[in-house]
């Protein structure tokens, strides 16, 4: 429920993306004075400050009130906002509370059950993955929401609460949640990243550890056997589940027999019957089966296994993530944009089946490439870096790795990596960088990649 201290003062909300523009107007339409601001500009921003203020907010668009935001009950920050930014840095020095929109979005739905998914790779895609089985073994309304596109304070805001909810959880939002607890808690694995906002990987991992705070004995967390980080620091209490792609654990993946089992002796999948890429995607579809057969026991019920089979056979790979565009000239083309990060492209190159041209590069987020070499020296064929961390990349896996740098057309990067593929091969993008010195986001690079693949126009 919302504290009695933020109906008696005002809310700031900064930045008015999905998030942020959501719990505004939840606020807002609660008779709670919000104060909404943006520094960006441009028409959708205005469309969206309209919105607000017709809802009861005062929304300011191309800057921030600084001295109003210091005098807020409370903040609400968008994920989007680094924790730096002046807003957030000026309600800090106030002692003002800052909290994420997950955690304005939970306190109006109190009631509903959710599991919670984090994590530095895997996370989207268990997330979607839990959701489709939850609407497999028949609760239909089941939603994903958080990190993975819709805000919770939207699902809030709808004339129905959803029967369950699937939250991916960035460690950024998880900074800011305090009330969180869910029922079922999902750790992927813990890698460094971010490290371009963090000041160490463990004030990042600690963010990530967020997610166990207020576990209890009713509590359910799923951990990766195979992720020694995940083992050594998660101390979540309640009921712990392991999986592994390596190990016989509660869920496990017979390499021998081709079969993928949860919480039993009898096989839920043939391996070959799960239409996703790498061993990662087989320990995201073990982590997302037991989550849904730990929220409840009626999922466990041999027509409920029975469902959960048919849901991961028709479970198809997210944009951008490991995701096949097309097949030309006898060359695969796989887009990974969504690889942000030194152990998101790990795990793809070590997933291909096809000798591989794999193209790294974009902005450096403060990782070296060198646990790359030997994966690279396995699985590809050619190596092309490009864009701003096309250098950084050359010196840390050369000499062991023969690389080709290039600029930043990423046009003719496509068409080197063209020339380079022989019927047979693959061309992975699977970038180990940020996206922002070329492209707006992730999304447009991958698009791109989708685009170029087919040929030149």
């Amino acid at each position: 429920m919302i504290p009695a201290a933020w109906r008696a003062g005002e809310t700031a909300v900064i930045g008015l993306g999905k998030s942020g523009a959501a719990a505004a107007e939840l606020l807002a339409r609660d008779g709670i004075a919000v104060y909404a601001s943006d520094a960006g500009t441009g028409a959708a921003l205005e469309a969206t400050a309209a919105r607000l203020r017709a809802a009861g907010a005062t929304v300011e668009t191309g800057r921030h009130d600084l001295d109003r935001i210091a005098r807020a009950a409370v903040v609400v920050a968008s994920p989007g906002v680094p924790p730096d930014a002046p807003p957030l840095a000026r309600a800090r020095a106030a002692r003002v509370e800052i909290v994420s929109e997950v955690e304005v979005g939970l306190r109006y739905l109190p009631g509903v059950p959710y599991i919670a998914v984090t994590g530095t790779n895997g996370k989207t895609t268990t997330t979607a993955l839990i959701a489709h089985l939850l609407r497999a073994v028949g609760v239909p309304g089941a939603v994903e929401a958080g990190n993975i596109g819709t805000a919770v304070c939207a699902l809030a805001l709808a004339p129905k609460s959803p029967p369950v909810m699937v939250l991916e959880m960035s460690s950024f939002q998880l900074h800011d949640t305090p009330s969180i607890k869910p029922a079922v808690g999902v750790l992927t694995n813990l890698t460094p990243d971010h490290l371009d906002r963090y000041a160490s990987v463990e004030d990042y991992y600690a963010d990530k550890l967020r997610l166990f705070r207020s576990s209890d004995e009713t509590s359910r967390t799923i951990l990766n056997a195979d992720d020694k980080e995940s083992m050594f620091r998660a101390r979540p209490n309640g009921a712990v589940h392991c999986f592994s792609v390596h190990g016989v654990e509660d869920a496990w993946y017979d390499r021998a027999a081709g079969e993928l089992f949860v919480l039993g002796d009898v096989p839920l999948l043939a391996r070959r019957d799960l239409p996703l890429l790498g061993d990662h995607n087989v320990a995201n579809a073990l982590a997302a089966a037991m989550s849904v057969m730990d929220l409840s026991d009626a999922h466990r019920s041999p027509d409920a296994r029975r469902r959960l089979g048919e849901g991961l056979r028709s479970f198809r790979a997210l944009a951008h993530r490991l995701e096949s565009v097309g097949e030309h000239g006898g060359v695969l083309w796989i887009n990974d944009s969504k690889a942000t990060n030194v152990s998101s492209t790990l795990v793809a190159v070590e997933g291909m089946t096809r000798p591989a041209v794999v193209l790294l590069g974009g902005r450096h987020k403060g990782e070296p490439y060198t646990a790359l070499i030997e994966p690279l020296r396995r699985r590809a064929k050619a190596v092309i870096a490009y864009g701003e961390a096309g250098p950084e990349i050359v010196r840390d896996l050369e000499p062991a790795v023969r690389v080709e740098l290039m600029g930043s057309d990423f046009e003719s990067v496509m068409a080197r990596a063209r020339a380079l593929a022989a019927p047979g091969d693959a061309v992975l993008l699977s970038p180990a960088c940020s996206s922002y010195d070329m492209f707006e986001s992730y999304v447009q690079r991958g698009d791109a990649f989708r685009r170029l693949a087919a040929g030149p126009a």
